[in-house]
């Protein structure tokens, strides 16, 4: 034992006199020794932020980036991860999300759980109300998986209060378009995996519930969607054009129904283009398209670093599409775009593909940004949730993210400087981990080593960060709960409820304040029911894919 902890002690001493080399990956900037570089720095952003003059505008377009799983761990590795990738140590790099000037925190915590599911936040952060674990669009009087609790709960979210004030509207995601977080802007199920017909039971059949894919077509009129999600729109047994020979892959639905020839039907009159791989994307001319669905996958889209570029766009590619088609109408436009695939990797618990993830998100954002006039475009980035995904050991300044921590753990065996704190990760051999001296870590296969063993890594609970720009960006400040985020933008942009912006208000109309029926109708949360539902929620809750 001795002889053990004199090694490790030697082992600190020589990375603390080799901490200039670390196998050469470490460069010593010789300005930012000099004390000038960091005031220099510093006065450029404070001079920045004291000329900064409030945008009190009427937002005419809002464009909204959900980032699902991109905690500020996630966000923190991921702008490393870009530097690095541009041959830089990556720890200064600058993310266009760094650049927004306005910044909070959201509380993600749902009514009936303290770390929430992706349906619950989405609920809160688009529809202005939180409720409970995998429901969609309901308010908390619904239960999970409960079709008959969902009637007269439901809420609607801003796409729809922007598509009724007379806004394009769209919806584009890494995932299926049915997934929890699209789902949201337009559907309201006690189950976000109703995604079809076949996926609800009996029973809520019965009590008159319809799935998801239905409610895309029946409940408001999108402009654009774009993402995943074909399976679910076609007639059980239906083969996929691009991968007819996987059964999986085909149509699930039990109606009968083709849900995309239907939504062709609808657009009788307008320019409706179907598109679901590259060459019919590329060939559609925003200029003279009224409404767009382009669904390039079965279920979920492929991670980015696994894209097939000649068969699927990319985040930056779907989102410019989507803008340029939206922002032909004089009165505006609301487009939510979600990185959702940042959380899918993160539940895999590989943080290769995850922050490659984030990275593209980011970049899509750029493009947002690049398309619109910040004088009339709300931009706000957010994430969901976070994952107990952790950022440790000291590693030297431009060591790779992916990297392993130069310090080995009281074992002596190396470890790497992202891990996670449950999770598929978790490998035991006779009481030791791993040694993965001769493993290389960066690859996107490589999955970290978690704390706890889980089939899939959880979520976490801490807060998330909420980034603004544009007309009324200021009101996205300070620590508030998620479901003041769909407030916010409402008010910035006139949509909704609250249009005291337009009129030049800023006081409160106290006749329209309620803690009953509001104008989503929403009911007031009766916290015993929430008490005696909570373990039958809990138990559906840890079959959720999240």
């Amino acid at each position: 034992m001795e002889l053990r902890r004199v090694a490790f002690l030697a082992l600190c001493v020589l990375v603390a006199c080799g901490s200039s080399d670390a196998k050469g990956k470490r460069r010593l900037v010789i300005e930012e020794e000099n004390p000038e570089f960091w005031r220099s720095q510093a006065k450029k952003t404070l001079q920045s932020a004291l000329e900064r003059k409030l945008n009190t505008n009427v937002a005419k377009n809002i464009l909204f980036f959900l980032g699902d799983g991109m905690g500020i761990t996630t966000y923190t590795a991921a702008r490393i991860l870009k530097g690095q990738l541009q041959n830089k140590t990556g720890e200064e790099t600058v993310m266009t999300m760094d650049t927004f000037p306005h910044v909070g925190l959201a509380k993600t915590y749902s009514v009936d759980f303290q770390i929430p599911d992706s349906a619950a936040t989405a609920t809160a952060y688009l529809c202005g109300v939180k409720t409970n674990l995998n429901t969609v669009g309901v308010s908390a009087a619904a239960r999970n998986g409960a079709c008959k609790t969902q009637k007269g709960n439901e809420v609607t979210s801003i796409l729809k209060w922007a598509k009724d004030a007379g806004k394009s509207v769209g919806i584009v995601t890494t995932t299926r378009v049915q997934h929890a977080t699209p789902a949201t802007t337009y559907a309201h199920s006690a189950s976000r995996k109703w995604y079809s017909d076949a996926d609800l039971p009996a029973g809520a059949k019965m009590d008159g519930c319809t799935d998801i894919s239905s409610q895309l077509l029946k409940n408001t009129d999108i402009d654009v969607i774009i993402g995943g999600g074909r399976k679910y729109m076609t007639p059980k047994g239906t083969k996929d054009p691009e991968y007819p020979l996987d059964y999986a892959s085909r149509g699930k639905r039990q109606d009968g129904r083709n849900l995309i020839n239907e939504w062709q039907r609808m657009k009788v009159g307008k320019v409706a283009r179907y598109v679901w791989n590259q060459t019919d994307f590329d060939a559609v001319d925003p200029e003279n398209t009224d409404y767009l669905m382009a669904l390039f996958e079965p279920g979920d889209l492929r991670f980015e670093t696994e894209r097939d570029p000649k068969m699927d766009p990319s985040i930056v590619e779907t989102t410019e599409k989507a803008i340029r088609i939206l922002q032909k109408n004089p009165k505006g436009f609301f487009l939510l775009v979600e990185g959702g695939r940042i959380d899918q990797a993160h539940h895999d618990g590989r943080a290769y593909m995850a922050l490659h993830e984030a990275v593209a998100f980011d970049y899509a954002i750029a493009k947002g940004l690049e398309l619109t006039k910040e004088e009339e475009t709300l931009t706000v980035v957010m994430a969901d949730h976070s994952h107990p995904f952790t950022f440790n050991g000291y590693p030297f300044r431009g060591q790779s993210i992916l990297g392993k921590s130069p310090l080995w753990g009281r074992d002596m065996l190396p470890y790497t400087t992202l891990m996670y704190g449950n999770g598929p990760g978790h490998k035991l051999t006779n009481g030791k981990r791993p040694d993965i001296r001769d493993v290389d870590t960066k690859t996107k296969d490589y999955v970290q080593f978690a704390a706890v063993p889980t089939e899939s890594a959880t979520h976490s609970g801490e807060d998330v960060a909420v980034l603004a720009r544009g007309p009324m960006a200021h009101l996205f400040q300070g620590v508030n709960e998620q479901n003041y985020v769909a407030h916010a933008m409402g008010y910035a942009a006139c949509v909704g409820a609250d249009l005291r912006h337009c009129k030049g208000q800023t006081s409160p109309n106290l006749d329209s304040t309620t803690l009953t029926n509001d104008r989503n109708g929403a009911e007031g949360v009766r916290g015993s029911a929430v008490l005696l539902s909570s373990l039958l929620t809990a138990l559906l809750a840890l079959k959720v894919l999240m």
